[in-house]
């Protein structure tokens, strides 16, 4: 689900306040930062996981658990930051420290993730390891690790039309790069152990295999699949052609999903990302070919003048089209900043500056409509470039469109922050075949490559057990099984917190040289 207000207020607090403390007196020594990542893998590894997986957030004392919604002592979560993004951090310290203890949490995190595969291919949000919950998956094996045989009755080849049976035991997603970065942990484990882990090799073959069946012939993806496809969906049904501007579109929803092609959440952009570490990964010029299809797909993809950017989501048409019923056919902001970056990501891999123009051609007009401030509105109406925000109904139902922001609802992030100073930068380093370094995700705490005052900022704020607990402000504060608010002694963890400083840590240490 898209960031809350809330969401947004934090990142910049958070932001603000990597300038605010002070660094420590003298420089961390690589020994040092190699300590604090170990101690901080070896916390986390020992205390919040539950069968090697992780959820958002946890109280100090681990009495509380939550992610969206109160999961039970035997779920665990798949969306970012969760059991994935948990487990590469911890790969990312093994990476930097040689630590086996890194690399065996991270191994543990890869088998939580294929005990949870779905025979799909795919990930839904979250896992289960009790009965009642194993039940209500079609997974690919036992939760001991055991593989579950499949039986192949028939051809059945992928696309909108077969999801729209919509079979909820076999329900998996690529929306919050949710199967993305299930898939990107089992292939860096995968590598990591040299493909001698049979189970983790297999759910990871089998991911990379879903993902390139899953794609359509233009190039996209849908958010979600219920079935293991053998065959990619077909061009009769899914004809390749340019997007274009609808005659008219609806002012309410229409209580209808009927988009097929989604960049909705960066959906498009880390299937793209997936991809690409698995062609550096395996050499394997597949995942090259179908990356490259993604990319040509933004091609398309991007709306003629007068708005050359892109929407979150496309009919089979190329039209933009509804998604939720607060998210309606129109220009998006944010997912063109995601479009951009993909393609520019792209271009830089593969020396193919074809996808340089387009980029060059978004950022000239996404200027002409930023908001005060270097702001980006998440939606741009078509052809008025007027923003559209969506307010609650009578009383609290539904959601209705307008054009300001006066009372627009807390559910959703109306407003980002402008990308296209660093958009433009990295472009025209690519131009002139420069390397780049790109800048770390939109909720990425820390600069890249991270400072030495973003170092001691970490170690100061690092507690003796080897945790970052929040006690202060909202952050502070989670849920009991009753829904109740408390704000637990000794403070809240959260994963995202660990991710973040646990990846920051071990880039530096790689920056050094790791330990001398």
């Amino acid at each position: 689900m898209s960031p809350s207000s809330f969401s947004l207020r934090h990142s910049f607090l958070i932001l603000i306040s990597s300038f605010v403390i002070p660094p420590l007196a003298t420089a961390a020594t690589p020994a040092e930062v190699s300590a604090a990542t170990i101690k901080a893998v070896s916390f986390y590894h020992s205390k919040a996981a539950a069968h090697g997986g992780y959820v958002y957030r946890y109280s100090a004392d681990f009495t509380l658990r939550e992610a969206e919604g109160i999961p039970g002592p035997d779920t665990i979560w798949i969306q970012p930051p969760g059991t994935p993004a948990v487990g590469m951090a911890m790969l990312d310290a093994y990476e930097a420290t040689k630590d086996e203890k890194c690399l065996a949490a991270a191994v543990e995190a890869a088998r939580c993730v294929s005990r949870t595969q779905l025979a799909s291919g795919g990930w839904d949000y979250s896992g289960h390891f009790d009965a009642k919950g194993r039940e209500s998956k079609n997974y690919c094996r036992k939760a001991d690790g055991t593989a579950i045989p499949r039986t192949q009755t028939a051809t059945r080849e992928a696309g909108w039309h077969m999801w729209r049976r919509q079979d909820k035991k076999n329900y998996a997603t690529y929306d919050d790069d949710v199967s993305q970065a299930a898939t990107r942990l089992l292939v860096r484990v995968d590598h990591a152990l040299g493909g001698k882990d049979a189970e983790i090799k297999a759910a990871a073959d089998f991911a990379l295999h879903t993902l390139l069946m899953t794609q359509y012939p233009a190039g996209g993806w849908s958010a979600n699949f219920d079935d293991a496809p053998t065959a990619p969906p077909p061009v009769e049904k899914y004809p390749i052609k340019p997007a274009s501007y609808p005659a008219d579109w609806p002012r309410k929803w229409p209580k209808d999903f009927t988009g097929c092609y989604v960049l909705n959440d960066n959906t498009h952009a880390t299937l793209m990302s997936t991809l690409l570490l698995a062609w550096q990964i395996h050499g394997d010029q597949k995942y090259l070919e179908a990356a490259k299809r993604g990319g040509d797909f933004l091609l398309l993809a991007q709306m003629p003048d007068p708005q050359p950017a892109w929407a979150q989501q496309y009919n089979a048409d190329m039209q933009p089209v509804w998604s939720r019923q607060f998210e309606p056919t129109a220009i998006s902001g944010r997912e063109s900043q995601a479009a951009m970056w993909a393609l520019l990501k792209l271009a830089a891999a593969t020396g193919d500056k074809k996808y340089l123009p387009p980029v060059a051609k978004a950022i000239t007009y996404l200027r002409t409509v930023l908001l005060p401030g270097n702001k980006l509105a998440r939606f741009y109406e078509l052809n008025t470039n007027k923003p559209l925000y969506f307010e609650r109904g009578p009383g609290g139902k539904g959601f209705e469109l307008t054009y300001s922001d006066k009372r627009a609802s807390s559910n959703y992030g109306w407003v980002w922050d402008s990308e296209l100073d660093a958009l433009q930068a990295a472009g025209s380093q690519i131009a002139r075949g420069e390397p780049v370094t790109f800048p770390r995700t939109e909720k990425e705490r820390w600069s890249s490559p991270p400072t030495d005052a973003d170092i001691a900022t970490i170690l100061k704020e690092q507690a003796p057990n080897g945790s970052w607990p929040i006690t202060e402000d909202e952050r502070g504060v989670m849920r009991d099984a009753n829904g109740k608010k408390q704000k637990p002694a000794g403070g809240v963890i959260y994963s995202l917190d660990f991710t973040q400083n646990v990846k920051a840590l071990s880039a530096w240490l790689k920056a050094k040289g790791g330990i001398k």
